[in-house]
């Protein structure tokens, strides 16, 4: 059923994808009235926008008022889109401030409203931004992303714009038109959106720490980037996500049941919890395998009289993902993640079997890691082993790509699943 969609752009450079969205929703069928802020239309013209929409583009507040249009347009919507949104207009949004058409036109509107936030990671992070955000959320309203990537210039991090498509499929999913989100989503990334709808997914992302004295830890280079990105795709695609963060170095995801953790003993009780009852468990996260057999509650100081070096002793952690998977787990799917330096593709390939086979896991993701590739880094490549030891997908790109890869395999075993 064709929709009446506002399209709100804020300025921003992210204003230039702006122009997917409204394509992607025109093309969809849907008759899409774009409402630029002033400072949007400094950075994509008005002639294109038209355009595009094959609508007449409004901006001026004190235009048509004859025929009320600072209301008409919100009232007459069946559906608002804000992208990219700023800091400065989610700031707005929250207070509800309407100095402009684009303020106006969502006060005025009864319609769900979706923003998909663009912005340097610093504004994305700050406590007045995330503020704003969590208000808007309480209120309904639908926030997609932001995505981890390259922004303006040589910054890179939280705070770039989710990608057109993966805005117009959550959007169209959120105005209650599932067929065309997914066919929207098929198109983005060869898969259909909301095949995870109605399924409960508990992720783990990061890396643990273990404490040495209280200014010191053993720890890993996990930024938690993929673990985020599954915890995002899985919801995408209509999940109930818990996701058990471990010292996150990125935004925390919008729509998941957080809960935060730091050592491998927090992240083993709180994933015993979670994993009851779930549908799919994907342990992502880093975790220590050893931990100082005795914690100092000062910090640990050298002598300044001696060149002698530091003994510790460590322990062994407990190895959850096999404690999970030798565990009884009927009908919750299981997927692990190994993480190694090998070189040889054939022997990283062996590595990832024998841990797949020890652990008892139905799915396990091998990747190569090093000093520049696998942590902390914004693309990933994993092999996913299937629990005959067959390869069941090869997956490179984006993190988020692959988090789209990974449950791609992980949808086709629940289908396949008595």
């Amino acid at each position: 059923m064709p929709l009446n969609v506002v399209v709100g752009i804020a300025g921003g450079i992210a204003a230039y994808k702006a122009v997917g969205v409204v394509r992607a929703l025109v093309l969809a069928g849907h008759d899409v009235h774009v409402v630029p802020t002033e400072a949007a239309l400094r950075f994509v013209g008005r002639p294109t926008l038209e355009a595009i929409s094959r609508n007449p583009v409004h901006v001026d507040l004190y235009e048509g008022v004859a025929e009320v249009r600072h209301v008409a347009i919100g009232q007459a919507a069946d559906l608002i889109v804000v992208a990219p949104a700023t800091a400065n207009t989610i700031a707005k949004l929250a207070a509800g401030l309407a100095d402009d058409l684009l303020g106006n036109t969502v006060l005025a509107s009864e319609a769900p409203l979706v923003i998909a936030p663009a912005m340097h990671t610093e504004m994305w992070r700050h406590p007045a931004t995330q503020a704003n955000i969590a208000t808007l959320r309480e209120r309904g309203v639908t926030v997609v992303g932001p995505a981890v990537g390259q922004l303006t210039g040589a910054d890179s991090g939280p705070g770039r714009m989710s990608e057109p498509d993966d805005i117009v499929a959550a959007a169209l999913a959120v105005a209650g038109e599932p067929d065309a989100a997914a066919e929207v989503g098929r198109e983005a990334s060869g898969s259909p959106v909301l095949d995870l709808a109605g399924r409960r997914v508990v992720v783990t992302a990061g890396g643990t720490r273990e404490p040495l004295d209280p200014v010191r830890f053993l720890g890993n280079r996990s930024s938690g980037k993929q673990g985020v990105a599954i915890a995002e795709a899985a919801r995408e695609r209509g999940a109930s996500v818990t996701l058990i963060a471990a010292n996150l170095e990125v935004a925390d995801p919008a729509g998941c049941d957080l809960r935060t953790v730091s050592t491998a003993l927090e992240l083993r009780d709180a994933v015993r919890e979670a994993a009851v009852g779930a549908d799919v468990v994907v342990m992502a996260a880093a975790v220590a395998d050893y931990r100082p057999a005795t914690v100092s509650e000062a910090k640990i100081k050298k002598d300044p009289g001696s060149d002698e070096g530091l003994t510790l002793e460590l322990v062994r952690n407990p190895d959850i993902l096999a404690e999970l998977g030798h565990a009884a787990h009927d009908g919750t799917l299981l997927v692990g993640f190994a993480a190694e330096t090998e070189p040889d593709a054939g022997r990283l390939l062996e590595l990832g079997r024998a841990k797949r086979r020890a652990k008892n896991a139905d799915l396990l993701a091998v990747n190569r890691v090093g000093w520049a590739s696998g942590f902390a880094t914004d693309d990933n490549a994993v092999t996913v082993i299937d629990g005959d030891d067959t390869i069941a997908a090869e997956l490179h790109g984006t993190k988020s790509s692959v988090a789209h890869g990974i449950l791609n395999v992980v949808v086709s075993k629940l289908s396949s699943a008595p």
